[in-house]
This record gives structure tokens, sequence and C-alpha cells, in this order.
């Protein structure tokens, strides 16, 4: 009975040498490996407190009639010079831009106010539909 595998070192000189790598096993660590960093990745963030350095960039020209949101370092927030709601926000931008919500806003913020709140008018103004947002520094280091 002739068995599949050869039994001595003869009748392994009559089976061809195989000159191709078989490279299924490779391909199937790459995507174990792709998916192990697929799923790390967004886990390597990195948390620390950082002091933010004073812009360096030379700064745009200003627009011959810039609007301004201020953020005041005890939460007060003003459009222009005038005082406003958070929740009216959106509806004087609106009389103020005319509608047009394509319109460029600076807004400017203390250094003294919280992260959080500088975020919630962000958010504010994107529910708004004001998406054209500048922040304001000051110039220097």
């Amino acid at each position: 009975m002739a068995s599949l595998f050869p039994s001595s070192d003869d009748d392994t000189a009559d089976m061809p040498e195989l000159s191709e790598i078989n490279v299924t096993p490779f391909i199937d660590v790459m995507l174990v490996l792709l998916i192990i960093f697929m799923v790390v990745s967004p886990l390597a963030t990195v948390d620390l407190k950082i002091d933010l350095p004073a812009a360096t960039a030379k700064p745009e020209p200003r627009p011959d009639k810039p609007l301004f949101v201020s953020l005041k370092a005890d939460r007060s927030l003003y459009l222009d010079e005038a005082p406003v709601a958070r929740e009216q926000l959106g509806s004087l931008l609106d009389v103020q831009t005319g509608g047009d919500r394509q319109r460029t806003l600076f807004f400017q913020a203390d250094k003294q106010a919280a992260y959080e709140d500088v975020l919630g008018v962000v958010d504010a103004l994107r529910q708004a539909g004001y998406l054209k947002v500048g922040l304001v520094g000051r110039e220097g280091g």
C-alpha cells in the first residue's frame, strides 16, 4: 500500500522542490495586527495639563466691521459690547449679521475663563449655524 508521506530519503529525491512562499500565514498575522492597532489607537490619548503659549503667527487683516463674541471670566457673554444671554445668542447674531451664517465671527475669551465655558459658547455658535469662528488671542509671546 502506498503511503502519502515518503518513508525514506530515497522517496524525497523524486519530489519536486517548492520555490514559492506560502503567504497566507503572513496575511493572517498582518490582519490580526491591523485589528489590534485599530482597537488600541483610540485608547492611546495623552492626558496632560498644558499651559498654552501665546500665538506668534502674524495676525490676519481685520474686516471692515468685525463682530466679536466675548466671554469674561465671570461667565458673562457679550456680543460686541452688549451683554447677551447664551440662549439669545443665536437670534441676536441673526439680527447683527442679517442672517448671513457664512460670516466669520471673532470669539475671545478671558484667560481665566473655564475651558468648559469656552466650549459651551463655541457649541452655542455651532448650534446657531455659525461655523466660521476665529479665535482671538494676544499677539506676541
